[in-house]
């Protein structure tokens, strides 16, 4: 029974080192990735989870059936979650509301409580490592993790991490890449490395919108800029990041990031977060550039790509942010590559005067517009006509527009292909309704085509 492991926490670390080979095609320098993601809680904080827990046992920080706080993207809170199940603690997590539906479900069925708060700037009383403050403060026997100032945090990898990178590839180690958050696993794992060999190069891999590149370059901490991409990257320096052992930071975009985290599921078969999408981009630039095949490139893929699957590992998301290459392909991907603000269907009723109507149109700036009774397109108007009849005398300002209805747009379905969508609006179509689930819930035009076909 020596292969009998006492509790779940004992299957932390130890993760394998794997060789990336689809998407590295043509690079002559090996990139292996440090499969962190096959952590039993799915990501490298796994093992931070319990050394801070340890860590605030031992300082007589928090007693038996204490609360364990802690501000989180999600994975710290899941690492310390695991410990504390263990370790019989309750936990209580605060969350940006950018974060994903499936990493707050995750947290609750590990029993933790999860405060969703707005997504604001650190001086914002909602901020959410300010609110887990406030939770600890007004919590007995409470204890606040503090990942990004706790350096129990980079220590546990300088202690594992690091050390299993240097075994598993013999010393060979030319160039180590990974994301930052708290900056703990790059800054553990470089102070190790860097140790064994002060050549070695530690590059970090920041989300555009983050401030580690520009601080790193100039020392000074500008304005950050909103991003995408979950986990990594930050507005602040934390405490937790040691840029003595980082060497440099080079960015990757939103795009980027997701399109290469999409492309090792489906070629290497590994299911990854964004974040491994931000670092393996670094990594494979970095090893176009040694060209030598004797280099060795190591990327840490820090989380699992199953608390995105709402996210980027949906289509229809990725399209809804434009983040998906292509023109679309039926009518629910083009419906979803307009503006948010550009989907509803704007209409009248019959019974609406012309002024009215005429005013509705100029508020949403569109020349045209279904008249929609009891759910069913009865007919359209066009702004020019309805001008043109009111200065020629034919109708007043105060008619109902019922009166002066050209013929209805076509109704199409959802599911309709855009090929059969452009033959309609090529005709004399100016627009098409869409139904969806019996109800009329988009509207396209031929621009919506054009546009799809641009991109």
């Amino acid at each position: 029974m020596a292969t009998v492991k006492p509790n779940i926490l004992a299957c932390i670390g130890n993760t394998p080192l794997v060789r990336l080979n689809s998407v590295t095609e043509g690079i002559r320098t090996p990139v292996y990735a440090k499969c962190e993601f096959m952590n039993p809680g799915g990501s490298v904080k796994d093992r931070i989870g319990l050394p801070i827990l340890e860590a605030a046992e031992a300082a007589g920080a928090i007693r038996p059936g204490g609360t364990v706080v802690e501000a989180t993207s999600g994975n710290t809170g899941v690492g310390l979650a695991v410990a504390a199940a263990c370790k019989g603690y309750h936990c209580i997590f605060t969350l940006p509301d950018k974060m994903s539906s499936e990493k707050i479900r995750l947290l609750k069925a590990f029993g933790a409580e999860v405060v969703v708060t707005p997504t604001v700037p650190p001086d914002h009383p909602e901020y959410y490592v300010t609110v887990a403050k406030n939770i600890v403060h007004d919590t007995p026997n409470s204890y606040f993790a503090n990942q990004f100032y706790n350096q129990v945090n980079p220590e546990a990898h300088y202690a594992s991490t690091g050390p299993e990178i240097w075994a598993q590839t013999g010393g060979r180690i030319d160039v180590l890449v990974g994301g930052l958050g708290t900056g703990g696993t790059i800054s553990g794992c470089g102070r190790y490395l860097k140790e064994k060999n002060p050549d070695l190069r530690v590059i970090g891999a920041d989300p555009v919108g983050s401030l580690f590149k520009s601080f790193k370059e100039t020392g000074v901490l500008g304005q950050g800029e909103v991003y995408k991409v979950e986990g990594i990257g930050n507005d602040k320096i934390p405490g937790t990041t040691w840029m003595e052992f980082i060497d440099e930071f080079r960015n990757v975009d939103d795009r980027s990031s997701f399109t290469m985290a999409r492309r090792i599921a489906r070629e290497e078969g590994m299911l990854v977060g964004g974040s491994s999408g931000t670092a393996v981009t670094v990594a494979l630039e970095v090893a176009r550039e040694l060209d030598d095949p004797d280099k060795v490139v190591v990327v840490i893929l820090p989380s699992t790509g199953e608390r995105y699957l709402s996210k980027f590992l949906n289509d229809e998301w990725m399209r809804e942010n434009r983040f998906l290459e292509g023109p679309a392909t039926d009518v629910r991907q083009l419906l979803l590559q307009k503006p948010a603000t550009a989907r509803a269907v704007i209409s009248a009723a019959g019974d609406l005067s012309l002024q009215k109507t005429l005013d509705l149109m100029a508020r949403h700036n569109v020349s045209q517009l279904p008249i929609i009774e009891n759910g069913e397109s009865i007919g359209s108007v066009r702004e020019s006509r309805l001008m043109a009849l009111v200065l020629e005398k034919k109708a007043t300002l105060n008619d109902r527009v019922g009166q002066y209805l050209d013929p209805p747009f076509p109704v199409i379905g959802a599911n309709e292909t855009v090929e059969y969508v452009s033959r309609l609006l090529g005709r004399d179509n100016a627009a098409l309704l869409v139904r969806t689930g019996g109800e009329i819930t988009g509207i396209l035009t031929r621009y919506d085509v054009i546009k799809s076909m641009s991109e």
